[in-house]
């Protein structure tokens, strides 16, 4: 079944618990037992479904952070995430739900930190899904780079993290591809082969399937791998010159 559809079910709330759980709650309308509920869902689903409604519950208070939802941030989510058709409504009903919640972003950037911290890549990956929401309409506001430097710091990553990240974000002309791979920009190329096989290795979607990255969501992850590979290009291609 797919992740979104699962989502709207009380159970899932109650798998997940709490703040998170607090939104599903809110949006199925009602209440399950919750010993039942934990046995329909295995930990690996738990942590699927608790990554896939912190990318919305966080992209939506990302939207309040802008001021506005544009049509192009909803059709970025839609395709970078491959919501289907039929689920989108029980998406939506998440977003909004979140939107209205009174509360900051704070709560649910600690939970899943929480949930997350021994699994960095996944942390990362929400980050990054974060990012293609962001600059879907071609512009990166401050604000929004504000907000995500704070949730990435809520997450255990520093400023250099952070701006690597970020700078995968950057039209490939314009992205400092030693930053890209996390890396000082004296690095000669046996550092950067390293690092560059390290990443190849961390960010392989098998490996974030496993950690809790919903099949639906790795779309993020192939979209990592290729600024990653244009980077490492580009650096081979300086060093060789």
């Amino acid at each position: 079944m797919s992740i979104w559809r699962t989502l709207i079910g009380g159970a899932a709330g109650f798998a997940i618990g709490g703040p998170l759980g607090a939104i599903l709650g809110g949006v199925a309308g009602h209440v399950l037992d919750k010993k039942s509920s934990s046995k329909q869902n295995s930990n690996h689903q738990s942590d699927q479904m608790a990554f896939t409604v912190a990318i919305i519950v966080l992209g939506a208070k990302m939207a309040k952070a802008d001021g506005s939802v544009s049509t192009q941030e909803i059709k970025a989510f839609r395709e970078v995430f491959h919501v289907p058709e039929q689920d989108m409504k029980n998406v939506g009903r998440i977003f909004d739900e979140a939107r209205r919640d009174s509360k900051g972003f704070e709560p649910y950037a600690r939970q899943i930190a929480e949930l997350f911290k021994n699994r960095r890549n996944a942390l990362e990956d929400l980050l990054d899904g974060l990012f293609h929401i962001a600059k879907a309409d071609n512009i990166l506001h401050q604000s929004e780079v504000e907000y995500l430097r704070q949730v990435s710091l809520i997450f255990g990553f520093n400023e250099f993290e952070f701006n690597s990240i970020k700078e995968r974000h950057n039209s490939s002309g314009l992205s400092d591809p030693y930053k890209i791979l996390g890396l000082e920009n004296n690095a000669n190329l046996v550092q950067v082969k390293k690092k560059y096989k390290q990443l190849i290795k961390e960010y392989h979607p098998d490996k974030l399937i496993a950690q809790g990255v919903p099949k639906e969501l790795i779309e993020v992850a192939n979209k990592k791998l290729s600024a990653i590979n244009d980077a490492y290009d580009r650096i081979e291609k300086m060093q060789n010159n």
